[in-house]
């Protein structure tokens, strides 16, 4: 009996694992579904692949005048012909916002009377603001033989003349040049920190002294190292706490002095002044010409300015042509004055 039973258990083992297996195997073998048919490729609607539109770089100055060029609007959607008296009192309005000066709006305006606007009042007016800056600007940077060229740099403190010297300094490395730096403001430790910046950057040499120290005595050495090391030029920072100081004055005349006996030969003194003083900085600019006698104007913030008219001001009023134009923060946005760019940047639409 017990033999029965026994053969009873196992039997019933035995049919229990085959059915276990049985249900892991069809888990284990997933149900074959068929791919969804792959649909056609569509046929090519453009058998030449079109040309890409050329990318042009808006010019530098236009592209950075945003303020001023809005004040000149105005101006751009005045008519062709004669032009009255209601477009008359626009052009004034526009042009002494723009900071042109008194002389320059008078003499725009007498030509629209005389001659109207054949081409568009935008058109005349941009003829005449553009006759007013016909001079030479080209910068001097070869001195006599066996003599050193020496660019003074002048202006008030706050103007940006040390950061016009850091990006000029870089612009005539990139030339070629070797350029040695004299920290002439001494009075103003921060200044000579500064340009030690600028020459680790450039690649300048830099002449420095403790604060207080002679300013002449400073461009003297600089001078003689460029001299010594074969530079080719010297570019001389100088003090500007007050424009209307007669002991300021007094110490620019004598930097220039120093600078311009053997082996220096001062060729250009670049007057410093900020654009955005307007018409300020016609009052600075005389204060300097005498003492320093001013070969050049660099113009800072141009661009954060809607009063860029100021250069004309600046060159019919004092006959100093602008040399230089700072249009941003970069060590690329000084820039070389072009005329005709700078009137475009205006009036063109």
């Amino acid at each position: 009996m017990s033999t029965v039973i026994i053969i009873l258990v196992v039997v019933a083992l035995l049919a229990i694992g085959a059915t276990v297996a049985t249900v892991v195997v069809r888990r284990r073998r997933p149900a074959l579904v068929a791919p969804p048919p792959v649909a056609p490729l569509p046929e090519v609607l453009v058998p030449e692949e079109a040309p890409r539109p050329e990318l042009r770089d808006e010019p530098a100055m236009r592209a950075r005048l945003g303020a001023s060029r809005g004040v000149f609007d105005r101006l751009r959607g005045l008519g062709a012909g004669d032009v009255g008296e209601d477009d008359l009192a626009t052009v004034e309005e526009v042009l002494l916002r723009s900071d042109v000066g008194l002389a320059t709006t008078e003499a725009v305006l007498d030509s629209l009377r005389r001659d109207g606007a054949p081409e568009g009042v935008a058109t005349a007016v941009r003829g005449v603001l553009r006759a007013s800056l016909d001079r030479p600007r080209d910068v001097v940077e070869v001195a006599d033989e066996g003599r050193v060229a020496v660019w003074l740099f002048v202006g008030v403190n706050g103007v940006g003349k040390t950061t016009t010297i850091g990006k000029l300094a870089r612009r005539e490395g990139e030339r070629g040049h070797r350029v040695v730096i004299a920290a002439g403001d001494t009075f103003r430790a921060a200044a000579a920190d500064q340009l030690a910046l600028w020459a680790d950057r450039t690649g300048a040499d830099l002449v420095r002294a403790h604060e207080g120290a002679d300013p002449g005595s400073v461009v003297h050495d600089a001078v003689g190292r460029a001299a010594a090391r074969g530079a080719d030029l010297v570019f001389a920072d100088t003090a500007g706490r007050r424009a209307n100081s007669s002991n300021l004055l007094d110490e620019l005349a004598k930097v220039r002095r120093v600078a311009d006996r053997g082996p220096g030969q001062v060729l250009e003194t670049l007057l410093v002044l900020d654009a955005t003083t307007g018409q300020n900085a016609l009052s600075q600019a005389r204060e300097f010409l005498a003492a320093a006698q001013v070969s050049g104007i660099v113009l800072t913030k141009l661009d954060g300015t809607a009063r860029g008219g100021v250069v004309v001001a600046i060159e019919r009023e004092l006959g100093i042509p602008v040399k230089f134009v700072g249009v941003g923060e970069g060590v690329d946005d000084l820039l070389p004055f072009d005329p005709d760019e700078f009137v475009d940047a205006l009036l063109r639409a």
